[in-house]
């Protein structure tokens, strides 16, 4: 079973006790620690784990909007989330949700962004996450604050800025508390299965875009090694599904043009690539708060291996 790496207690605290300012600087890549814990705060008695099928309940839900420009990266934290999504927004670029429970949470995570209104879609098949993001549009703010499907966390006490990089790629949230409110990780459809599914097709990975943005998969004996535009990143995936969605114009719109809502309840196609194989795929999600399955296309759920998923919400 692919298990969180366990980087080392040592260094975890002393990025802590570093990140005690706002004008500090972050690590590169954070803590890319991440191992099954006993007992956390919030967390179901039994496990294995609904979002990633690994030993231990899930503990209470973090999502947090994660920039995703060339001057962001390399992130911090995106290798202790659960699962990460790949979100189309304004300019056919891409920005991150990093869906973290309070069983793995890093110390530090970032770049924080704004959010956009396919986070409150896409947030309803969870039980009451805590969204932690750094702003949005006028019409959208009051919209996430009044939500309730998500507890909206944003201009508190728990965001810094860092002095590594230019603004605005540089705001980060200290996690440390921030999911208290936040309702425990239920079942999103995710299954999990050890055995690798018959069928599927043997290669190296994919590569995904949106229109002004890439993701590159590749397998690497193990896991997939994640790239950006071409550049690869510290960022490593168990699992990758490419789900195909209808992006269209959002409610809540820009004075600098088209802001897309990327649709995720309905049905469509999708690809899972798990161990070097890749799955031709169908998901499907009545409603906002029905969990997405995905299903070979006679029906049958397609298990991802125990880990940690990215998802791209890939405009069809």
């Amino acid at each position: 079973m692919h298990r969180r790496r366990t980087a080392g207690v040592v260094a975890a605290g002393a990025l802590v006790l570093a990140l005690t300012s706002a004008g500090c600087t972050i690590s590169a890549s954070g803590p890319p620690a991440r191992g099954a814990t006993a007992s956390a705060p919030g967390a179901t008695p039994s496990g294995p784990s609904v979002l990633t099928g690994e030993p231990g309940a899930a503990g209470k839900v973090l999502a947090v909007k994660i920039d995703n420009v060339g001057a962001a990266r390399p992130q911090t934290g995106l290798n202790s989330a659960d699962i990460v999504y790949g979100i189309e927004v304004e300019g056919g670029l891409s920005r991150l949700m990093a869906v973290f429970d309070t069983a793995h949470l890093p110390p530090v995570v970032g770049p924080v962004r704004s959010a956009r209104e396919t986070d409150l879609q896409l947030l309803g098949q969870y039980d009451h996450p805590v969204l932690a993001f750094s702003g949005a549009q006028s019409h959208l703010l009051p919209v996430l604050k009044a939500a309730t499907n998500i507890v909206p966390v944003t201009g508190t006490g728990a965001f810094f800025r860092s002095s590594g990089k230019p603004a605005p790629h540089n705001e980060y949230l200290h996690t440390a508390g921030v999911a208290d409110k936040a309702g425990v990780a239920k079942d999103i459809g995710l299954r999990f299965s050890a055995a690798l599914p018959p069928g599927g097709t043997t290669g190296t990975g994919t590569s995904v875009s949106m229109p002004s943005a890439r993701f590159t998969f590749t397998w690497s004996g193990g896991h997939y090694r994640i790239a950006m535009d071409g550049s690869p990143t510290p960022w490593t995936a168990d699992n990758v599904i490419v789900q195909h969605v209808t992006v269209k114009e959002s409610r809540f719109h820009s004075r600098t043009g088209f802001v897309p809502f990327s649709q995720t309840v309905g049905t469509g196609t999708a690809q899972i690539l798990r161990d070097d194989h890749s799955y031709a795929s169908h998901w499907s999600r009545p409603s906002d708060t029905s969990p997405t399955t995905f299903t070979t296309p006679t029906g049958t759920p397609v298990p991802l291996h125990p880990g940690r998923t990215w998802i791209v919400l890939a405009p069809q």
